[in-house]
């Protein structure tokens, strides 16, 4: 997706938390992806409690990486105001793993909806209630994404969206 909303990227950061237990299969998602877009990526780790976004950013831009991708976990997902301001604050298009990125500042986000995740949920807990055993109950991997852009990032950072990406869009922020 970053790909499109901006088709000069050629180095992206990818911001993890080096504490992360099961980054690395994260991260090879992102490393398969890349290949096949022709894309160099630069690990930006930082570690808790209190990380270092400042020194990632100042290794991104020493890198001179394009564009940034937050790999989701539990610490990064207490700071995304911070990631998304230090995104903008260094003209870096950034792409994350959830939604709540792109409403304090983020660029795109695509990733499982939430409203589709807690129905998901909620059928569970109803199945558990009436009965069924949860060690009985499948596994379920995501069926709907959402792709949300904010436009008001966009144009902070002297980015124009194409209006063929803005049309795949579920939500745009103005």
């Amino acid at each position: 997706m970053l790909k499109e909303v901006v088709p000069e990227i050629s180095r992206v950061g990818v911001l993890v938390d080096a504490n992360m237990i099961d980054r690395a299969p994260a991260f090879k998602d992102y490393e398969t992806a890349a290949r096949v877009l022709r894309i160099q990526l630069q690990s930006l780790e930082v570690r808790g409690p209190d990380p270092d976004f400042g020194a990632a950013f100042q290794a991104a831009a020493k890198g001179r990486v394009s564009a940034i991708i937050t790999i989701t976990d539990a610490l990064l997902n207490r700071y995304p105001k911070r990631i998304a301001d230090l995104a903008i604050k260094n003209q870096l298009p950034s792409m994350y793993e959830r939604s709540e990125y792109v409403e304090v500042g983020g660029l795109v986000s695509y990733a499982a909806s939430d409203a589709e995740s807690f129905r998901r949920a909620a059928r569970y807990v109803d199945k558990i209630l009436k009965g069924a055993k949860s060690a009985d109950l499948l596994v379920e991997q995501p069926t709907k994404f959402e792709f949300v852009i904010n436009l008001k990032t966009a144009k902070q950072i002297g980015l124009t969206i194409p209006q063929s990406v803005l049309y795949r869009a579920d939500k745009v922020i103005r």
